[in-house]
């Protein structure tokens, strides 16, 4: 135990403070004020077993510093806290613990030490994405996605409603359906048919199609080991199970729900530049999204079928020398020739073992293998080879490309491996080798293009491709449907039936939450099939539109789901009628101050914005964004300049546990915003938190003795004491606005060393500093406010403001230089002239020496900086 608690009793004054903070609500938001509402928004954790170590608090003590520093600038401020907590590490199911003890124990847990640490969350908020009142809401906006589709022409959602409305009996609006351009790509096969099986199609067929939540059978990864589903984080690079290790681990067709991000590419894109967040983020999300505008182009096979590639460089089809396709393309199988029949379904299945980070790493070695089968290029109607390589994604393009190995890197290695021809057809510019050149130049050996700048080369075979529809100019994006089942027990069951009659149906709104079955053995079925599949009595159930036999859908929704949208619910989380009132979310968003890791830079910031972009197209948001200002804390690392984790046996975890029974919840927060920028990764160190407590400890002595007795005096504090005050008090304030921490931290030192140095404790000074340091060390500072005689909280005491008079300096230092190479420094009056400053500067001693026979050409002289003496 550090002696100086005897001096400090820390651990009497935080408990102390906490618990009044919690008995007087003291920082409960208020949905009505008059005041400028900000809301403070910390990336919600999940509340795993192993609890909080020290590096989780510093965002949330940022968070908290600048949330008290604008309670006392007359801000409304909402700051809450709640747990992401579905998901598969709560579910646990080999240790036989039901996920809803330990999510529960955990977040106990969890709070209690968030709450140790004095963060002025408002707790009447808190909001736990597994309990049922929450995850109805959750429920809630699934099915608007359900009930939604993605209308082009207005770049926005509408409810499936209206294209359901469409399909009316009346002779009015049957017209209306039949002319409407949105579905004509629908009516191909429909002539002839009566207008009831036609519409009668459209509502089986083509509206499942469209919602923006839809089912289809995509490709999932299964371990044959643990007999179950694997999300894509629980697959190694090297294709294993991340949780057993097992080898037996590959891709298998598997009925999914998926949501139609990709609707929102665009705007997801375009939006960015509504946002002040770190530009690394922002081009992180972009190159996610991945936009690319080529075109379309079709190739025919020598059966006759269209193959069809996109290309961001239709300029380069002259220089196409070969086809390939992704292993998985259902091309494969038709163009492979009997004799390569083997080595490709070989090659297949080796494919289906990897995973996509294995596949497209940009340095492995390159495979393929030959189809057997050829291509016609359109431009040129050469036979060129079709391949198959799993560098190839379905997810992107088409799943196949045109080859053009001179102009594009891993083509060129596939080309040399394979000994593939490589024929040039840009020309880059003079000096560089056209083998290998993806820039732009110009083309070469082209046909029509040759002589044609690249971008000119691009418009002109574009052009051409489309007068012969033999392809068209297209958008294409990285970014991919979110595919959002699980095959686990522990997550928000999707409120949907599936009735042989009608298909998927929605469960109705009054019927929500719907809620997981209390099951015993949870553990996955070993046949693909879900965990809730052997619930059968909660599975089998009756069709809401007919009353037929139905069954639930088995699937749960990933853990992002609840973290789309707890942001919202932050700001109504009582209310039973909405997920939110409307003018109390018109009040409170958009988020102004949003911290958290920068792990979560792509997917959670990039489905929340999806989500919400949904939500205010359906009018039941009012912000286009959620997010206004992103900041991102660095990393504390342990004392051995490790990543700290307990999987690694846990040596170098530091937990803020010990800290706080140590040091206190003060000197905690005070280390961790001291130890450099908010954004910056640093170590932890345990003398320089050793240093802060002993920083406080002397706080705690500048205003009382060993008894707690107050010490101050109204003597008047010198005008040097005056100064450095105020100095303080702008510089502390203007750096919590700007969230540079470690810098107002260190301007308290300063402050108090220099009264600590004095005989006097002037009241006039200590008052003021108090509340400049409460947002940093709140339990201390309401101590002092209250051995200060006031009756009330400083919660909400305006931040003390300072005088501009006081901090004007009377000297300055300047730099003296020749030819622009610093020589000296001098300190001058403040209000010096500029012709006086270059005659003391002339006299310099330092100066005269360095000039010593040469001939003064100019002086430069900026007032209040430097001189510089230009010589020859």
């Amino acid at each position: 135990m550090p002696e100086l608690r005897k001096k400090y009793p820390f651990d009497k004054i935080e408990p102390k403070w906490q618990r009044y903070w919690a008995d007087h609500k003291t920082f409960a938001a208020r949905d009505d004020s008059a005041g400028k509402k900000l809301y403070v928004l910390d990336m919600f954790p999940y509340p795993s077993g192993a609890g909080l170590h020290v590096g989780h608090p510093e965002g949330y003590t940022a968070t908290d510093i600048y949330s008290r520093f604008q309670r006392m600038r007359g801000c409304n401020v909402l700051h809450p806290m709640g747990w992401d907590a579905f998901g598969l590490p709560a579910e646990q199911y080999d240790t036989g613990t039901h996920p809803s003890i330990t999510t529960r124990k955990n977040i106990d847990n969890f709070r209690r030490q968030i709450q140790m640490l004095g963060l002025s969350y408002d707790w009447d908020r808190e909001a736990d994405t597994t309990d049922p009142s929450y995850y109805k809401w959750t429920q809630w906006i699934f099915l608007q996605l359900f009930n939604s589709y993605f209308d082009p022409e207005l770049g926005k959602a509408q409810p499936i409603a209206l294209l359901q409305d469409a399909l009316a009996e009346t002779p009015q609006r049957q017209e209306e359906w039949k002319n409407n351009l949105f579905l004509t790509g629908t009516r191909k096969g429909f002539f002839g048919k009566s207008e009831v099986m036609a519409r009668d199609l459209v509502r089986q067929r083509f509206i499942p199609k469209m919602r923006l939540a839809y089912e289809s059978e995509v490709p999932v990864w299964w371990c044959e080991g643990c007999k179950a589903v694997l999300a894509n984080e629980e697959v190694n690079a090297d294709g294993t199970c991340d949780r057993k290790g097992h080898k037996e681990v590959y891709r298998r067709p598997l009925r999914q729900w998926i949501l139609r991000i990709t609707k929102y590419a665009d705007r997801l894109l375009k939006d960015l530049e509504l946002v002040n967040w770190p530009e690394s983020i922002k081009e992180q999300q972009r190159n996610w999204i991945g936009r690319s505008e080529g075109a379309e182009v079709d190739f025919k096979t020598e059966a006759g079928d269209v193959l069809r590639v996109f290309t961001t460089r239709p300029d380069t089809l002259f220089g196409a020398t070969y086809i390939v396709l992704a292993p998985e393309h259902s091309l494969v199988s038709k163009v492979t020739t009997s004799q390569q029949s083997d080595a490709v379904d070989a090659y297949r299945t080796n494919a289906a073992t990897k995973s996509e980070l294995e596949r497209t790493q940009l340095e492995k070695e390159k495979t393929g293998v030959f189809t057997g089968g050829y291509a016609i290029n359109p431009v040129n109607n050469e036979k060129i080879p079709i391949w198959v390589a799993d560098y190839v994604m379905m997810g992107y393009g088409t799943g196949a490309i045109m080859a053009v190995p001179a102009h594009d890197t891993r083509d060129f290695e596939f080309a040399r491996k394979f000994g593939l021809e490589i024929r040039t057809v840009v020309q880059p510019p003079t000096g560089l080798d056209p083998q290998g050149f993806t820039g732009d130049g110009t083309s070469v050996n082209s046909g029509v293009l040759t002589g044609l700048p690249t971008p000119e080369a691009k418009k002109k075979i574009t052009a051409w491709l489309e007068e012969k529809k033999l392809g068209k100019p297209t958008v294409q994006y990285k970014l991919r449907d979110w595919l959002f089942s699980r095959q686990r027990y522990w997550g928000e069951p999707i409120p949907i039936v599936h009735c042989e009659t009608h298909g998927a149906v929605a469960v109705p709104e009054s019927d929500l939450p719907l809620r997981l079955p209390e099951m015993k053995d949870y553990t996955p079925a070993g046949n693909a099939e879900p965990p809730l599949a052997k619930a059968t009595d909660w599975v089998n159930t009756k069709c809401p539109l007919c009353d037929g036999p139905a069954t639930r859908e088995t699937n749960t929704m990933p853990q992002w789901a609840g973290s789309c949208w707890y942001f919202l619910r932050y700001i109504d989380p009582h209310n039973d009628q909405a997920f939110v009132a409307k003018d109390k979310e018109k009040y409170w968003m958009p988020v102004d101050l949003y911290i958290g890791g920068a792990e979560h830079a792509v997917l959670h910031l990039l489905y929340s914005r999806f989500w919400h972009k949904v939500l205010y197209d359906l009018g039941h948001v009012s912000t286009t964004e959620p997010f206004m200002k992103l900041v991102n804390q660095g990393m504390i690392l342990g004392e051995d300049n490790q990543k700290m984790s307990k999987s690694r046996g846990g040596s170098n975890v530091i937990t803020p546990d010990d800290v706080v029974r140590d040091y206190g919840a003060d000197a905690l927060r005070i280390y961790e915003m001291f130890m450099g920028p908010l954004e910056a990764t640093k170590p932890w160190n345990t003398q320089g938190l050793e240093g802060v407590y002993r920083f406080l400890g002397r706080v705690w002595r500048l205003y009382c003795d060993e008894d707690g007795k107050l010490l101050l005096d109204d003597t008047e504090p010198s005008g040097a004491l005056l100064k450095v005050l105020h100095q303080t008090i702008k510089k502390v304030g203007e750096d919590t606005e700007t969230l540079a921490f470690n810098t107002a931290v260190s301007q308290m030192m300063i402050f108090v060393n220099e009264v600590t140095a004095q005989d006097k404790r002037p009241r006039m000074l200590l008052e003021p500093f108090a509340l400049a340091l409460a947002p940093y060390a709140p339990h201390l500072a309401e101590e002092l406010w209250e051995k200060l005689g006031h009756k009330q909280t400083l919660a909400y005491e305006p931040w003390p403001a300072f005088d501009a008079a006081l901090l004007k300096e009377d000297t300055v230092t300047v730099i003296l230089q020749v030819n622009g190479k610093l020589r000296d420094r001098m300190d001058v009056p403040a209000q010096i002239s500029r012709e006086d400053l270059e005659k003391l500067a002339l006299a310099n001693e330092r100066l005269r020496e360095h000039l010593a026979g040469k001939q003064v050409r100019k002086v430069i002289v900026v007032p209040g900086k430097l001189v510089n003496i230009v010589a020859g």
